[in-house]
């Protein structure tokens, strides 16, 4: 597709001249599904990786009804965090499965970023589709799609004083323009990578601290499937970053 990068151009590495970063994405699990090595390598470097939900993923486990279903995924989240070396989670509380993108949603994650004041921002893939610009591929979820496009917008709206003027006025939360890139993971339209290999185990303890909502998912023994999932997308990358297994990432300048 005009404008699309080879899908067999080799990708440059992450920036790493940061210290602090903040990841935004709308349910616990989203992070661990692909992005959690790459956070356990940043953290072994001594960076600050802080975890924001927009909602505690409520409505992801059927035979949980939602009040009961809240706070076991949010436990799981802040064990997953952990595994990774993230010791702060917060959780906005917007709604799960109807993520509304619009003022609400991105004066949150602008308050966020005022509060934390990060200069790299993370989030998940906010297309419509998994099969990147040229569309195709399994429908994205729309809270996904509302959460990243929210994250992309709430950029620059945190360095802004007169967008969501009620940040200062009534939470003393200064404008904040140090964000540098926000880089979206789970795309398929990447044009940065970060180094999988020495973070994967910990990701994939990451990702096994979701036991309900694993056991929900699947039949398969949950270490074999989850194992047999991050390392196969980190192989797959590997093509495009000499051959080490990688995690992707959209990186928009900022």
């Amino acid at each position: 597709m005009p404008g699309s990068r080879d899908q067999q151009e080799p990708l440059p590495p992450m920036p790493t001249d940061w210290r602090r970063a903040l990841a935004v994405v709308a349910h616990p699990d989203d992070l661990e599904y692909g992005g959690a090595a790459a956070v356990a390598d940043w953290t072994d470097g001594g960076r600050e990786v802080v975890y924001v939900l927009a909602t505690r993923g409520e409505a992801g486990i059927d035979t949980l009804a939602p009040a009961e279903c809240a706070p076991v995924r949010e436990a799981e989240q802040r064990a997953g965090a952990a595994a990774v070396g993230v010791s702060r989670v917060e959780f906005l509380d917007h709604r799960d499965g109807v993520v509304e993108y619009g003022p609400d949603l991105r004066r949150d994650i602008a308050a966020a970023i005022r509060r934390h004041r990060p200069e790299l921002v993370v989030t998940l893939n906010h297309r419509d589709t998994w099969g990147g610009e040229g569309g195709g591929g399994a429908w994205n979820s729309p809270d996904h799609q509302a959460v990243g496009r929210a994250v992309l917008d709430a950029a620059a709206d945190a360095g802004n004083r007169w967008i969501f003027p009620e940040l200062l006025a009534e939470q003393g939360l200064e404008p904040w323009n140090g964000v540098r890139w926000v880089a979206v993971t789970g795309t398929t339209t990447p044009t940065h990578a970060a180094d999988a290999g020495p973070g994967m185990e910990r990701a994939v303890r990451s990702l096994m601290e979701h036991k309900a909502y694993l056991a929900a998912l699947t039949d398969q023994d949950p270490e074999e499937y989850v194992r047999g999932f991050l390392t196969g997308y980190a192989q797959q990358a590997a093509a495009r970053f000499g051959g080490r297994p990688a995690v992707l990432f959209e990186v928009f300048p900022r």
